[in-house]
């Protein structure tokens, strides 16, 4: 085979090696994909899917020219191996290295900043209207995978692009079960009949018949024949030309179609089959365990590690087991995040009681107010980032009618080497001024249990954030395990305090713990909206000094709000310590705290240094 050099951009060798020495590229790809996934973490299972095809993509168009849009972007590792950062994959999602997702300022060849689920044919048809009024010439092409065709912005894009006849490629990447022998080789040999001379010039001729007679019955005829053989006769009512399912590891059928799609000038849909995991066997016997997976040894894994029962998530799934076994009102919600939000347990004992929706995080909510419109009570469990995507629904629906929903904000705050689009800092203040909401922030796992419990009998919605990772059993400090949505304080001191958040609550007596000069006390504030007004005015009284510190977006934040508060005294001095206004990159969670000065250590000098000079 012709060798392939890894330090520099491959799309040229790309399209001038054989069939046989892109096949050796593809095996090299995998192993280099195992290798850097299980040094730093990441998405394996779903780039060891789609090998081949990201290879035939790069030898039938041109990027940065032609436009490749990636669906969620997870599934982006191949592209950017070909694209000038095969070697730059050592510092994959590592602080100052590459993402883990497409990125405009990272490569030219990155067409959008993907991470989330269904905007992907919508932005490549944007690409597409904008090429065609500016008189350009290039191909679009948006590959979404079939959990991601479940959001429903996809299907909106769907309907809207196929009406517009405008030319643009949508690859539905179907991972889900392998191919049969006979529905691939159907399906191949209607390909090969739709795409051919002869099939082309029978349609032409049901269309310039003389007779209109037999024009009709022939295009029922190939109506009726359309609908009974070819599975996607609903792309086709959309305005899409469909071919599949096409083999998602044969390079040689993937160029095939892919350039006759090319050459069509119209909306087409391929549909391609692919194993999700392929070449590493234990992805491939647990794909959804190896979807998003932390470091392990590639020679000795046999399987993904089960969930941490540490994690907070867990926590969750495990107090909702409980609770559901008195409360047969309760059920749980989630949107293709069954493991991911800890409710694996809780589908085992509650089969009938646990949904998943998909990637429909707004139908998500929906449902789950009919549901509580008929008397039972929803846990809706969604990663803080993803629940954005139903903020309509949380505020005119929810919220509006004051509906007893629980949500669970999975992965709130910064959650570190998944990056920008997956950092869950804006809920606080995305939250907070909406009427009718209760959010509550826990600081350890007893904490966690017993507002769930809590917000099992509580009327109206209710949402608790918790971060990613684990969470303390509780704290070295002497604390309560009730639920009561008064303050707390933690920590007893006379010179100033420190208002925090749950997840911070480890960091802020750290701090305090640092500042021997200092005599800090550290309040749990754990109900963040509504706040305890009066509790905090008799703080404002007693201190002078106020710092807080959260796992948010300081804009629109705990410390805004309390400084709003305070402000009607106007005496006190609060000094805020919450994430920039800015998207935060990837990157450990306590690489980001000591770069944006948020550990217990910058958290310490700074309260020192405000102290100091305003004493």
């Amino acid at each position: 085979m012709g060798k392939f050099d890894s330090n520099k951009n491959l799309i040229a060798e790309v399209k001038s090696k054989s069939y046989e020495e892109l096949y050796d590229l593809a095996a090299k790809i995998r192993k280099d994909l195992v290798r850097c996934v299980a040094k730093n973490g990441g998405h394996l299972a779903s780039n060891l899917g789609v090998v081949e095809l990201t290879i035939a993509l790069h030898k039938v168009f041109d990027t940065p020219k032609d436009k490749i849009i990636f669906d969620v972007g997870h599934q982006s590792y191949v592209h950017k191996m070909l694209t000038g950062r095969y070697d730059e994959m050592e510092s994959l999602r590592n602080f100052g290295g590459i993402s883990g997702f497409p990125k405009r300022e990272e490569s030219e060849h990155d067409a959008f900043d993907s991470g989330h689920s269904g905007s992907s044919i919508g932005a490549c048809f944007g690409y597409a209207v904008a090429r065609d009024i500016k008189h350009e010439d290039y191909s679009c092409v948006a590959v979404i995978g079939d959990g991601s065709l479940t959001s429903g912005v996809a299907y909106e894009a769907l309907n809207y692009a196929g009406e517009s006849k405008t030319p643009m490629i949508v690859i539905l990447n179907d991972n889900e079960k392998s191919i049969s022998d006979n529905v691939g080789g159907l399906n191949k040999h209607l390909y090969k009949l739709r795409s051919s001379n002869a099939y082309n010039n029978f349609k032409n001729s049901i269309k310039s018949s003389n007779s209109e007679g037999l024009r009709k019955n022939l295009t029922k005829f190939r109506d009726i024949l359309k609908y009974s053989l070819v599975p996607g006769a609903m792309f086709e009512e959309l305005g899409f030309k469909y071919f599949g399912p096409i083999n998602g590891h044969s390079i040689e059928d993937l160029v095939e179609v892919l350039s006759f799609a090319k050459s069509l000038h119209r909306p087409v849909l391929i549909h391609v089959v692919t194993k999700k995991g392929k070449g590493f066997a234990p992805a491939e016997q647990n794909p959804s365990k190896f979807h998003g997976i932390g470091k392990f040894d590639p020679e000795t894994v046999t399987a993904a590690p089960d969930i941490n029962p540490n994690a907070w998530s867990s926590i969750v799934g495990n107090e909702l087991t409980s609770i559901a076994k008195t409360n047969d009102k309760v059920v749980a919600i989630t949107a293709a995040m069954t493991d991911g939000t800890g409710l694996r347990e809780f589908k085992i004992n509650n089969p009938d009681r646990l949904f998943d929706v998909g990637i429909s995080e707004q139908n998500a909510v929906t449902f789950a107010e009919g549901l509580a419109l008929n008397g039972l009570k929803p846990y809706v469990c969604i990663y803080s980032t993803f629940l954005q995507r139903a903020y309509d629904q949380i505020i005119s629906e929810v919220c509006l009618q004051n509906l007893p929903i629980v949500f669970g904000i999975d992965r709130a705050g910064v959650t570190g080497q998944d990056g920008e689009t997956h950092q869950g800092q804006f809920d606080i203040a995305y939250l907070n001024h909406v009427p009718n909401m209760t959010l509550l922030s826990p600081r350890d796992e007893s904490m966690l249990r017993a507002m769930l419990r809590y917000a099992a009998n509580a009327n109206g919605p209710i949402a608790i954030r918790y971060p990613r990772g684990n969470a303390p059993k509780d704290l070295r400090w002497k604390t309560t395990n009730v639920f009561g949505p008064e303050l707390e304080i933690i920590k007893e001191g006379t010179d100033a305090i420190i208002i925090s958040d749950g997840a911070s609550l480890n960091i802020a007596l750290d701090a305090a713990e640092k500042l021997d000069n200092i005599k800090l006390a550290v309040c749990d504030i754990k109900t963040i909206k509504p706040l305890q007004e009066e509790a905090l005015y008799k703080l404002f009284d007693k201190y002078k000094y106020i710092f807080t510190i959260e796992d948010g977006s300081k804009l629109g934040g705990i410390g805004e709000i309390i400084a709003a508060l305070s402000s009607r005294k106007g005496k006190n001095i609060v000094h805020s310590f919450a994430w920039p206004d800015k998207y935060i990159e990837h990157g450990t969670v306590d690489e980001l705290r000591k770069a944006y000065h948020l550990d217990a250590a910058s958290i310490a000098e700074e309260i020192k240094a405000v102290y100091e000079e305003k004493a």
